[in-house]
């Protein structure tokens, strides 16, 4: 069963390293414009794991005539498979519509008329969003309104650990979009 959100529109499945990107008529959709990190999907696969492990013992209890336990057991199951499938969601995402920074516990979407410029910039970024911080390269978004917007990517996060070649295509192709549908100020 194909999984979507597991792959970046516009990267072939037969090039693993995604370097040949495929052109996409429909630029309206919402869409990854990098595949998630091994650090993101082995994360997730532990989730999934314990989840199996969780919905096995909601059977027992079940069987055992504790429905209450097993109830709460399958809400907490229920829990662990959402987080894992929504920290596979998470990242930014691109559209004809603006840019989308999508996280663990919110979404943020910001047009593409009111983002002034993107750049890649040498900052401490949080280890694998941890609070611990280490120098690294962030790809940071200044607003037209000079709000405060986190730091879109960094080197250091889940998709990009170890994997600095893929950092920059991804900093590269996002760039790309704001040139392509970010309008020219007078």
């Amino acid at each position: 069963m194909p999984l979507p959100f597991l792959t970046a529109d516009g990267v072939s499945d037969a090039d693993d390293d995604g370097d040949e990107l495929q052109a996409h008529a429909d630029h309206d959709r919402w869409r990854r414009p990098y595949r998630p990190g091994p650090w993101r999907v082995g994360i997730a696969a532990l989730l999934l794991l314990l989840s199996a492990f969780m919905l096995l013992s909601t059977m027992i209890v079940a069987f055992a005539g504790g429905w209450g336990g097993a109830g709460v057991c399958l809400a907490a199951a229920l829990a662990v498979i959402g987080s894992a499938l929504r920290l596979l969601r998470a990242g930014v995402w691109v559209s004809r519509a603006g840019l989308r920074r999508v996280g663990f516990f919110g979404t943020r979407s910001i047009a593409w008329s009111e983002i002034a410029e993107l750049r890649t910039v040498q900052q401490p970024v949080r280890w694998l969003g941890l609070p611990r911080t280490v120098q690294g390269q962030a790809l940071t978004v200044a607003r037209r309104d000079g709000a405060e917007v986190p730091a879109l990517l960094t080197d250091h996060n889940a998709d990009f650990l170890s994997r600095a070649e893929a950092f920059d295509r991804a900093a590269d192709t996002v760039a790309a979009w704001a040139d392509e549908y970010r309008p020219v100020p007078a």
